[in-house]
């Protein structure tokens, strides 16, 4: 994490709009969030949002539309709601139950079988 990240501590709880660059969340959210960089969610994050970034990786919660050119989703990630990515890959444990739009061909890698609860449409 370089001095250019917001950062949101695990002891915070956040409400509002961020824009900016990278945001790096350990703690909870909720709002808007608009960046030209980087979101990481780390693994005690729960945020729920309206957020939009060039890359995103979850390893905590995610509720709400997420709109992102990369996404990599771990093993701890829980994600409900929205997804619209070029490249997603998601991780052997991942939760994930929304609708996915992955534009492109062969951008969707899972390491394990994944069971949405909505069909994952790629195209």
């Amino acid at each position: 994490m370089d001095d250019k990240t917001t950062l949101i501590d695990a002891q915070s709880d956040v409400e509002g709009v961020i824009k900016g660059k990278d945001v790096h969340v350990l703690g909870r959210f909720k709002g808007e969030i608009t960046l030209s960089g980087r979101l990481v969610l780390g693994d005690g994050a729960r945020v729920e949002a309206k957020a939009t970034a060039d890359a995103a990786e979850i390893s905590g919660e995610f509720k709400g539309e997420l709109k992102v050119r990369s996404l990599m989703l771990h093993e701890k990630a829980r994600v409900e709601g929205s997804l619209d990515a070029e490249t997603l890959v998601v991780k052997e444990g991942a939760y994930l139950n929304g609708s996915v739009s992955a534009k492109g061909r062969g951008n969707v890698k899972a390491t394990a079988p994944v069971k949405p609860a909505q069909p994952v449409v790629a195209g």
